[in-house]
């Protein structure tokens, strides 16, 4: 029986072969995903958006005081040497022959298939005098010769020949191992072993329990779970959170603790220079004790987020703590919107007494904080502070004008150039250009909305417990392609205002009211609605309660598995839309957008807000939502709020009339079975009652 023979490669062809295909799926994908992009790029991208950005302080820490470093150099030093390596592997592959062969006496006897007995005699004759040992031919050489000759003159070795590849008959089964055999030697073993366990009982447990380590620290947006865990607790605790609350949930984050966070960093100076700063902020609420909210950590935070919303100097050795704090204040906030939805959905999956949810206003409040921190600015100032030269000092001018009185920037843009001019006439040539640069590269962005019933087949109506999904489709433009707009459409009529691309004039109070005069005649009409059907209602209050929790769940599984796809949508993504015009904000950020929709009479949340990061030109988006759990007529209102800009948030109204749920056809396919077996069951219970009475009737004569 033939054995096992386990054949190491001695010379270390074939392990070439192995290593060359490791490194080469190793640095080829490595140098695409890892290879430095053009730095030259990246300072002409700066070059060209100077003339808008350049008062940034961003751009200025980013183009003024540029930063060495040096990782871009070690991954180019790293991936050229890889390639080194794979080349010269390569090389060594090509210059190594093919050791195996498929044995082949006639090539061995240099003769062609086919030879006859005696040109095969006649070959081995020449050929053994020639490698004869004992005429000083090679004695490998006259053995192979010997083998063939035999493998095609004997009967037995032919046949050995034919059926195993080999004249000696069957073989041991080889393994050939693409390993060197220096690795299994045994004077090498004590190395050998050194390294495997330097590799695999050092190296490999330190990777996987830092990975380990850091994946339960963090979520999945790379917020520390210490710090979803606090803001859940707050939320929880604070329904309502006004401005100020607000200020102090966020600062209590543990990204500033130095405890949990590394990067963060604790001065013996905070102690002298934080106190002076809270002298000069004013009333800050210290008196409540509610860690860590008031650990040192927290309130260092809140004391610069502060001073940076009111646009306060600060002593140069807080100004690189107060970046770290801005830079980390977007995600942040990100994470606490998340917190607040959740929260949400889980107080509808519940009763009421056991769960309150958090408020609309909460919500709205942390994307208004986001839209301040950015651009470092209180609540109620003017968004117009958002643009260069635009001072306290000049601002009444522009607010406080006699004809035009400009309190948005969107009643800024709707001004002809003319009437804009000299409303800005403080400013000298070269800075109102420079603050038209900046206003027109401002985002304008207009909705579409529709609402319709998907896998329905009258998608148009929508009916009671149905999934609404509410189709918006966003197209962002740029303010000085409505300035084009504006004068073109100034050019042609004297009503701007009036046409159709006109910059809408109607800031958030003013939709408000309209909104609400519309609710108002809504609930009129419902009132009176009511009056007429009022016992109607009444009846089926109870059953009514029932499809409410039943919709309720459904749109707790609804919205999780949303914010599920929305996510892996927008890995896939690139976040890169537009760079947002921001004063004091120290790192670079990019336009991004909520998009939700609310009950304002109500002041509750219908669908959760969608984050839309990859606004640059045109994106759909669906809103999913269950439809109400009473026929009647809605009013709904669809926001787009922005993260970063204030004032530029956009509202639109939304109607539903929601009619009552189709009843199912008596004479529906799926139903004929179950009739049948129902008369089938009420003849089978009528023979059993006949039965009954007869056995009776025997009895009572009996």
């Amino acid at each position: 029986m033939a054995g096992q023979q386990f054949q190491y490669d001695d010379s270390g062809n074939t392990f070439f072969y192995f290593l060359t295909s490791f490194v080469g799926l190793i640095v080829i994908p490595a140098t695409y995903y890892l290879w430095p992009r053009d730095q030259n790029a990246e300072q002409i991208r700066l070059k060209n958006i100077r003339k808008v950005y350049g008062r940034c302080m961003w751009y200025r820490l980013r183009l003024l005081k540029p930063q060495p470093n040096i990782i871009p150099t070690v991954k180019k030093i790293v991936l050229l040497a890889g390639w080194a390596l794979f080349l010269f592997l390569a090389y060594k592959v090509s210059k190594t022959d093919r050791e195996y062969q498929e044995y082949n006496p006639y090539e061995v006897l240099n003769l062609d298939p086919g030879a006859t007995v005696a040109e095969i005699k006649k070959q081995y004759r020449l050929l053994s005098l020639k490698y004869h040992p004992d005429k000083g031919g090679d004695e490998v050489m006259f053995m192979r010769i010997a083998k063939a000759y035999a493998a095609l003159t004997d009967e037995e070795s032919r046949k050995n020949w034919e059926e195993f590849g080999n004249p000696d008959g069957p073989q041991a089964t080889s393994f050939g191992i693409a390993l060197p055999a220096w690795i299994v030697d045994q004077k090498n073993s004590i190395l050998v072993l050194l390294v495997y366990g330097l590799a695999f009982m050092v190296i490999l447990p330190v990777v996987v329990g830092s990975w380990w380590y850091r994946s339960i620290r963090y979520s999945g947006d790379q917020i520390l779970i210490r710090t979803t865990q606090i803001y859940t607790y707050f939320v929880y605790k604070t329904r309502n959170m006004d401005m100020k609350r607000l200020i102090m949930v966020l600062a209590g984050a543990s990204e500033f603790d130095p405890q949990y966070n590394k990067d963060a960093t604790s001065r013996p100076t905070d102690n002298i220079l934080i106190p002076q700063l809270i002298r000069e902020i004013g009333s800050i609420n210290l008196k409540k004790n509610e860690p860590p909210l008031t650990c040192p950590y927290s309130l260092k935070a809140r004391v610069l987020l502060l001073s940076h919303l009111a646009r306060m100097k600060i002593p140069e050795t807080l100004e690189e703590d107060q970046q770290f704090m801005l830079k980390k204040c977007p995600a942040l906030l990100q994470e606490m919107v998340n917190v607040i939805c959740q929260l949400i959905i889980m107080a509808r999956s519940r009763e009421e007494r056991e769960f309150r949810a958090p408020t609309l206003a909460s919500l709205e409040n942390c994307m208004k904080l986001s839209q301040m921190a950015v651009q470092g600015l209180q609540q109620f100032k003017s968004p117009l502070l958002q643009l260069p030269h635009i001072e306290e000092d000049n601002l009444r001018r522009v607010s406080n004008h006699k004809k035009y009185k400009i309190k948005t920037i969107q009643d800024l843009v709707s001004l002809k150039e003319s009437d804009r001019h000299n409303l800005l006439h403080f400013l000298e040539d070269e800075k109102y250009e420079e603050v038209m640069a900046v206003l027109g590269s401002f985002p304008y962005v207009t909705m579409d909305i529709k609402s319709q019933v998907l896998d329905d087949e009258d998608s148009n109506n929508i009916t009671v417990g149905s999934l609404v999904t509410v189709l918006v489709k966003l197209t962002r433009q740029t303010m000085a392609e409505v300035f084009e707009k504006e004068q073109s459409i100034c050019a042609a009529e004297e009503q701007p205002a009036e046409d159709g691309e006109a910059v809408v004039k109607e800031d958030e109070e003013e939709v408000s009211d309209k909104g609400s005069d519309s609710e108002e005649e809504e609930t009129n009409r419902e009132s009176q609605s009511e009056k007429d059907d009022g016992s109607d209602r009444d009846s089926d209050r109870e059953q009514d309660e029932k499809q409410n929790k039943d919709d309720e769940a459904e749109w707790q599984e609804l919205q999780q598995s949303i914010q599920r796809k929305e996510r892996a949508l927008l890995e896939t993504k690139s976040k890169i839309t537009h760079p947002v015009y921001s004063l004091y904000f120290p790192e670079e950020k990019q336009e991004w957008w909520w998009l939700y929709i609310a009950d304002r009479k109500e002041q509750t949340l219908i669908s959760m807000p969608y984050h839309v990061c990859t606004l640059k030109d045109t994106e759909e988006v669906e809103l999913k939502f269950p439809a109400p759990g009473k026929p009647g007529n809605y009013q709904y209102t669809v926001f787009l709020r922005s993260d970063s800009y204030m004032g530029l948030d956009q509202i639109k109204p939304l109607k539903l009339e929601v009619h009552e749920a189709k009843p199912v056809p008596e004479n529906h396919p799926q139903w004929d079975t179950a009739i049948e077996g129902d008369e089938d069951q009420e003849d089978s219970e009528g023979f059993e009652d006949s039965f009954e009475e007869e056995e009776e009737e025997e009895e009572g004569d009996d």
